[in-house]
């Protein structure tokens, strides 16, 4: 008995000394491990890739923005508009880009807050909560949580969030953006001052938002799927095609008397750097009164703010995760406790000025690493050995037609000034001259937007992969697809619990219960710890993996007794074997999986980036 009772109390005091015996260690190596490089994070920003970066995460963040705006005005009763998505988006690029340890990471206004606060308006409507003030409290309380988990390091649970959510909440908001341009559509129907003129002004703007969207997918499949044209137009369209529908679109509805004389709704808009609501909780413009609310309604606002946090525990992190990924060759060390303090400090800031709280952005946060990336040139031998006798020459002649050259991520600028500078840039979009472009944008192009942004995630999504492997003619699949070498039982039992997945949180989404869509997020993280107990090896590896190198998840490590004293040394020889798995080297059919790999991630790839020959 004394031995058992001796062994129960080790056990609970190895889990109260994992979860509450290194408070602030990991901010602190986070701290350690950036601050030497943050001079180099500004004078690495002299290099030309860092312009196009700018400009095109300008456009990544300031589109999807304006249509999450449009969205949360039809569903909030217009308590949140252009100006307080654009004053969001600007405060998480200028403090994350100067004051993150990870700068790559976009930061801004995403689909699921948007999702969150229209679902908190619905809830409190009823009541007689004013709004402004309750979402305040929401956000304060989930300031406090935030730095908490940073403090004890709970963060380090997500070194097990591997691709298999990371592809299910991808799935799912690809889903709920193509939903939320169906109801833009739905809703213009309801405009018009007679039925006949709301039925011409909604089938107008459904004809509006299927162009943009047909143009917009075509400019994704021609700059990233398509081999058509030189390499450079091809970046060109990926990069830029977006942006230029919505402005061809925009133009569009005035070509002719026809078109022109026919009514379409805009986006609304305001006066620059005023709020959009001006009625109950919001009498004092951009500060909220947040102890104008009643002493229960501040203690109801615990549990949405818990909803929340682990909303933003798993959001952000993946999407830091997700732009240090494997793929990219990134030498700074990475940075998670101390991110999601400042995650927290925003979000309280947020709620006091009355804004939607941002966090990290998918599939911007990649796409800003990507942008940034110089891109190589290396040998690939398709050959192998040959049973033929050839002579000389034409064995020369055959290597020359086997050898072919295979693009691969070579380095990535890693500094602060794209980030900071695109954020300064949406802060002077809300400017009267930019906010008056801004209002000429017909709802239809925005409903078009989402299309856009949900069919383009769709198509290089990792369960969209998997289905599109079962439903080809294998005679068409690519020898080198890793999926080949997964038996089919479990391959269709992995997809399908991604399904079910995504089903459990669409589903709730869609439900009166549909506030607690984080809860169900955080359950299927947790469910991906366990699949390997089903599906065993070399399987589950080819299936499901990482979502970054471990030179990055070393800061989501526990510290040892023994180690506490060798982070500086543990940090050094991870950077070394970082930087030695990205040199340049030959690569043959024998390592098809990682050719297959590197040729679909670059594929992918839809931002500005500058190809160089390596040597």
């Amino acid at each position: 008995m004394a031995d058992t009772s001796r062994r129960r109390k080790n056990k609970l005091g190895r889990f109260f000394k994992s979860a509450f015996g290194y408070p602030f260690h990991g901010i602190y190596k986070d701290l350690k491990g950036r601050a030497p490089y943050y001079l180099s994070d500004w004078t690495d920003s002299y290099n030309y890739r860092v312009l196009p970066a700018t400009i095109y995460m300008y456009f990544c963040n300031l589109l999807p923005a304006i249509a999450f705006a449009q969205d949360m005005f039809d569903k909030t009763n217009n308590s949140y508009g252009v100006n307080e998505v654009l004053l969001a988006s600007a405060l998480g690029g200028i403090v994350f880009g100067v004051f993150a340890g990870q700068p790559l990471c976009i930061v801004g206004v995403t689909g699921p807050i948007s999702i969150f606060n229209s679902l908190v308006y619905e809830i409190i409507e009823p009541h007689d909560t004013d709004y402004f003030p309750f979402m305040c409290w929401i956000c304060l309380w989930s300031m406090v949580f935030h730095i908490i988990i940073a403090v004890f390091g709970w963060i380090n649970s997500l070194r097990y969030v591997t691709r298999y959510s990371c592809d299910i909440f991808g799935f799912f908001i690809c889903f709920i953006y193509i939903q939320k341009g169906i109801q833009i559509c739905t809703h213009q129907f309801h405009y018009g001052s007679t039925v006949e003129e709301g039925l011409i002004m909604g089938y107008y703007s459904c004809m509006v938002a299927l162009l943009t969207m047909v143009f917009g997918v075509l400019c994704i499949c021609f700059g990233t799927e398509w081999k058509y044209s030189t390499s450079h137009i091809r970046k060109f369209v990926a990069d830029y095609g977006t942006p230029l529908c919505v402005v061809f679109f925009t133009g569009f509805v005035h070509f002719g008397p026809r078109l022109s004389g026919t009514p379409i709704e805009r986006l609304p808009i305001t006066k620059s750097f005023a709020p959009t609501f001006s009625g109950a909780g919001r009498e004092h413009g951009w500060f909220i009164h947040f102890w104008e609310i009643s002493v229960g309604d501040v203690f109801l606002a615990i549990p949405f703010a818990l909803l929340l946090t682990i909303l933003f525990l798993f959001d952000h992190n993946v999407s830091s995760l997700i732009c240090q990924g494997s793929e990219f060759p990134l030498k700074k060390p990475a940075s998670f406790h101390w991110d999601f303090l400042l995650l927290g400090i925003t979000t309280g800031v947020a709620g006091i000025l009355g804004i939607p709280a941002p966090n990290g952005l998918i599939p911007q946060a990649p796409l800003h690493t990507i942008s940034l990336c110089v891109v190589g040139e290396r040998k690939v031998n398709r050959s192998s050995a040959s049973s033929m006798t050839l002579n000389n020459q034409s064995q020369e002649e055959h290597e020359d037609e086997d050898i072919q050259y295979e693009p691969y991520f070579e380095s990535v600028v890693e500094q602060r000034l794209s980030n900071t500078f695109q954020g300064l840039l949406i802060l002077g979009t809300m400017t009267r001259p930019l906010l008056v472009v801004l209002g000429l944008v017909p709802q239809a192009v925005l409903a078009g937007l989402f299309w856009i942004m949900g069919i383009g995630g769709l198509l290089h999504n990792g369960i969209s992969e998997k289905l599109k492997f079962i439903f080809s003619d294998k005679r068409y699949v690519s020898k080198l697809n890793p999926l080949l070498k997964v038996h089919k039982k479990y391959l269709y039992l992995f997809v399908a619990l991604e399904l079910a997945g995504f089903a459990g949180e669409f589903g709730i989404n869609q439900s009166v219960g549909g506030i607690g869509f984080p809860g169900v997020l955080l359950f299927f993280a947790v469910i991906g710890y366990f699949i390997p107990k089903f599906i065993p090896d070399p399987d589950m590896s080819l299936l499901d993996q990482p979502t970054a190198e471990e030179f990055i998840l070393e800061n989501l490590r526990n510290p040892s007794p023994s180690s506490e004293d060798s982070d500086t040394e543990d940090s050094e020889n991870a950077v070394g074997s970082s930087q030695a798995s990205v040199q340049p080297m030959q690569v043959h059919v024998e390592e098809g999986e990682e050719e297959y790999e590197m040729s679909k991630n670059l594929r992918y790839r839809s931002g500005p980036v500058h190809e160089t020959e390596s040597a």
